[in-house]
Order: C-alpha cells, then sequence, then structure tokens
C-alpha cells in the first residue's frame, strides 16, 4: 500500500512539473510570437487567491445578484475607463475581453474566429447540432437550410401574432368604472405569447399556452425556462461545463425533445398536399413544412426547429418585457409614442412594413435593446494565432496577439454603455438619440457577420407590432413595482428583467382612438 501511495506522488509531482513547464514554454513562444508581430499585451486582471478562482467566483456571485452585466462595466472601469480590452486569467487558462467596437468587428467578420466548443457542448444536450451549436460545412448546411425561409415576405403575417395576442389581453381584467387594469407582471404574459407565436410559426400549431392551453404547452413552457437556466450555468464554468449536469436537466430537454420529435414525425407521416397556385388557398407558413423539403431527417428537423424556437421565444419575449418595462418608467416617451402611433394608424391593425417605418416607434426599440441588451455577452474562439487590432500597450492602441484556442468574450452591454461613445447620458433612456445616432459596430444586438441573426428583423416585427397594438387600447402605463427601483438584469442567456415587468395599463376611450384615424 506505501509502495502504491508512494508511486501516486511521484505521478503527481511529475505532472504538477509537466504542466507548469508546458505552461512557461508555451508562454515563452506566444510571447515571442507577439513581439514578432508587433503586438504589446492589455491590461491584466488579477486574481486575489491562490487557487486563482477569484474573479470567476465574483462573476457567478454577481450573475446571482442580477447584476452581471453591470460588474463587466465595473471591473473595466475599475482599471480606466479608456481600458476597452483585458486580460483575465481563470484557474489555469486565459480568457480575452473587449468591449472595443473594432475589435468586434474582426471578432464576427473574420475566418480566423468562431464560436468555442464550450458553447457547443454546453448548449448540445438540449439542442443538438444545428445553426447554433455548430461549426465548419454542418453549420454551413444549416444556415444554407433555414437562411431562405427567413427572407420570405409570406413568413410576416400579423393576423398570426393578433390572435395570440387577443388571448394574451383577455389575461388582463379592467375595472370598468376606472379603465385600469389590476396590478399584472407582463414578463410572463409575454413568453407564453412568444412560445404560442414561435410554436405555429415553425411547427404550423401552437402551444396556445394563453388559450385553452394544454398541459403540454405547459410544460414546455417549464422545461424551457429550467434547462435555459442549466445552460447558462454550464456556460459560466466555461471549460468546465461537465460539472454542470443534473437528472432534471436531462428530464427538462427529454420533455423538450419529445415534444418537437412527435411534431416532426407527424409531418414526415403525412407529407403536405400540394395547393393550389392561388395564394390566398395556400396553407399559412410553417418552417417545419419548408424544411422537411429539403430532408427528411427526423433528426435534424428537431434539432433545427428548437434552435428556431429557442430564440423566437426567448429573445423576443425579453425584448418585448424590457420594452413595456422603460415605457412604464417614461411616461412622456410612452406618450410620444402613443400619439405617434395614433396619428399614423389610428386603431387599424398595421402591418409590418408601416410599422418599419414608424421612427419613434424603432427608436424606443433600438433604445431598449442598448441599454437592457438582450443578449448581453458574445463570445468567439481563436481558430489559429491571430490579432486583434486594438487593446495592447499603454495607450490601448496597439494589436493584441491571440493564440489559438483563446476564449475572447465580448460584452455587448458594456459596449452599448460606453461613454465616449453613447455620450455623458448613456444610462439614460432616451429614444431621441437614434434621431441622428448611425449605428456601427458598437450596436450589434443579434450578433453580425455571418452568423448575425437570422431572425432578427422577424422579432423586431413582432415587437413593434405588440407594442402598437398596445399604443392603440392603451393610453397610459404605470409602473406599479415596489422596492429600491434598481434594475436587475437576470441572466438566463438573454437578460430578462430580475423584478418582472410589473404595471397596470389604462384603456383609451373609443374617442380617443378615433382622434387618431381622423387626424
Amino acid at each position: 500500500m506505501h509502495r502504491y501511495a508512494s508511486s501516486a506522488i511521484v505521478l503527481f509531482v511529475v505532472f504538477v512539473t509537466w504542466t507548469v513547464v508546458k505552461s512557461k514554454l508555451k508562454k515563452r513562444r506566444n510571447n515571442a510570437k507577439a513581439a514578432s508581430l508587433g503586438c504589446l499585451p492589455p491590461p491584466e486582471l488579477r486574481n486575489t487567491n491562490f487557487i486563482g478562482n477569484s474573479i470567476l467566483r465574483e462573476s457567478i456571485r454577481a450573475t446571482k445578484e442580477d447584476r452581471g452585466p453591470q460588474y463587466v462595466v465595473e471591473t473595466m472601469n475599475s482599471i480606466s475607463r479608456d481600458c476597452h480590452t483585458l486580460k483575465v486569467p481563470i484557474l489555469d487558462y486565459e480568457l480575452v475581453v473587449t468591449r472595443d467596437p473594432e475589435n468586434a468587428k474582426v471578432l464576427f467578420g473574420t475566418a480566423d474566429f468562431d464560436i468555442s466548443h464550450t458553447r457547443q457542448l454546453s448548449w448540445m444536450p438540449l439542442l443538438g447540432k444545428g445553426i447554433f451549436t455548430s461549426r465548419g460545412e454542418i453549420w454551413k448546411h444549416s444556415r444554407a437550410l433555414l437562411r431562405p425561409q427567413f427572407a420570405r415576405e409570406m413568413i410576416s403575417d400579423p393576423n398570426l401574432e393578433e390572435h395570440h395576442l387577443e388571448n394574451m389581453l383577455r389575461q388582463l381584467s379592467v375595472d370598468a368604472s376606472t379603465g385600469w387594469t389590476t396590478k399584472v407582471d407582463l414578463a410572463p404574459l409575454f413568453f407564453k405569447f412568444t412560445l404560442d407565436t414561435a410554436t405555429e410559426f415553425i411547427f404550423g400549431q401552437s402551444t396556445n399556452s394563453l388559450g385553452q392551453g394544454t398541459a403540454g404547452g405547459r410544460e414546455i413552457d417549464h422545461d424551457f425556462n429550467e434547462a435555459k437556466v442549466w445552460i447558462d450555468k454550464r456556460g459560466a464554468l466555461a471549460k468546465f461545463y461537465w460539472l454542470m449536469n443534473s437528472k432534471e436537466f436531462k428530464a427538462n430537454c427529454s420533455t423538450i425533445h419529445d415534444f418537437a420529435d412527435s411534431l416532426v414525425a407527424d409531418r414526415l407521416a403525412h407529407p403536405q398536399e400540394k395547393v393550389n397556385a392561388d395564394p390566398e388557398k395556400a396553407p399559412r407558413f410553417s418552417l417545419l413544412n419548408e424544411l422537411a423539403k429539403e430532408t427528411q431527417d427526423a433528426r435534424e428537423l428537431r434539432n433545427e426547429t428548437l434552435h428556431v424556437l429557442i430564440a423566437g421565444r426567448d429573445t423576443t419575449g425579453c425584448l418585448l418585457g424590457w420594452v413595456v418595462y422603460f415605457l412604464a418608467r417614461h411616461p412622456a416617451v410612452y406618450t410620444k409614442l402613443h400619439e405617434s402611433i395614433l396619428e399614423r394608424f389610428g386603431d387599424q391593425q398595421a402591418d409590418f412594413r408601416s410599422l418599419s417605418q414608424a421612427n419613434y416607434l424603432q427608436w424606443v426599440i433600438n433604445e431598449t435593446l442598448r441599454v437592457a441588451t438582450v443578449i448581453p455577452l458574445n463570445e468567439r474562439i481563436a481558430l489559429r494565432d491571430t490579432t486583434l487590432p486594438r487593446g495592447g500597450g499603454p495607450d490601448g492602441k496597439s494589436r493584441v496577439f491571440v493564440p489559438e484556442g483563446t476564449q475572447v468574450l465580448i460584452p455587448l452591454y458594456a459596449m452599448q454603455h460606453r461613454e465616449d461613445i453613447w455620450g455623458d447620458d448613456v444610462e439614460e433612456f432616451r429614444p431621441e438619440r437614434w434621431e441622428t445616432h448611425r449605428p456601427g459596430w458598437e450596436f450589434i444586438p443579434f450578433g453580425a457577420g455571418a452568423r448575425k441573426c437570422l431572425g432578427q428583423q422577424f422579432g423586431r416585427q413582432e415587437v413593434g407590432y405588440v407594442i402598437s397594438r398596445f399604443c392603440q387600447k392603451y393610453d397610459r402605463i404605470e409602473n406599479m413595482e415596489e422596492g429600491d427601483g434598481r434594475m436587475r438584469l437576470h441572466h438566463a442567456i438573454e437578460n430578462r428583467s430580475g423584478t418582472g415587468v410589473q404595471v397596470r395599463l389604462h384603456e383609451a376611450t373609443v374617442s380617443a382612438q378615433v382622434r387618431g384615424v381622423c387626424k
């Protein structure tokens, strides 16, 4: 026994020595290559404990306290307000964190970077291989399969939105004597709404969780929420994602898979019949129907539809919640928006094209995306030794060497809260800034480059439509949240309000709506 123990100790010492030597040789080699390319290192954040996990622990704690994106801003500003790129040691590896638009342009726009294996493997149990979790030829195939579907005019169907919106509005009881609804948290209703619209758009049939909701619809709503929490925790642990697993997470994924598998199996068993060329007789658009024309692989159909579902439900639901959150806290903005919608559309249902041309509505959506940043963080990994154009040296203007395999985090929230870009009022919700601001790489809320979100326009259209209908139905929105008023950015992949969207709404009189028509 003593001999085995001694051998184990010797092996451990050899392993540690080998690891240290290998690390030093790698660092020496990287320093030499960086020097040859004229690169200088960026500032480095320091761990405060021997293990080297203090930064990771602080980040996780900030996320639990619903201030993760603000923590990144505070940390970078603590070094210098001019510090926009950092090197961050995490246990036995290093990250690069950058909020520099010029670096983002390279990260999203060149072939030197792609999504990391960490992102792929964190999401794989829920989504499988698809457009969000694949690289190389597999990703190109997914993109080619999905992209044509989002280029079609036929997917823009306000009638689909209207049906489910009516179901949602029925949940809001109104006092006939005052015209006010009771206090309501709209956040869960918005997620049910986007689940219902997304499932109908994707599968041709809705979960109808806001109407005569089925038990299956309620399960999907719950399991999506729970699975996303686990995925967020897995992502926070980076290369140690595999430590975060559970029977509950597996059960969540299984429920969602069973839901999609049954719809895919039904579609494959009952091929869509050819219809008359008359567009009025054509069935409503269904993403599954269109994809099934290209592939009969049931696993592939399940994966790709789930990838679109999770984006269509969660990012759009979050954005809807944040728009109303800010409108309730800025009554002058809501009054201006309300009047602009009535002046343009009266009480008539607007089409998506017209809504895209309603300037103040689009400014409100942009400002919401900037301030709350629905997707607060993105990431890429270096596929080969490469460089970033800025961030190195004392003035931050030198190139930064990025060795192969280095993960680079792009905190979009931090980039969209830079005073030197957005002005001294960067923390204010002010839609009017978009009257003159022409966004570049400092405002990429849906990503950029080849991996830019395919459904971003569809999501914006859906949000614009719902908010326009709110403006037509309600003339006031009042914030009903109690507490300290701090904006809590609850991170479950997307940012959502940690206190929900607690409001009450006042119904507009018929005469006010008519005045809008007559203007």
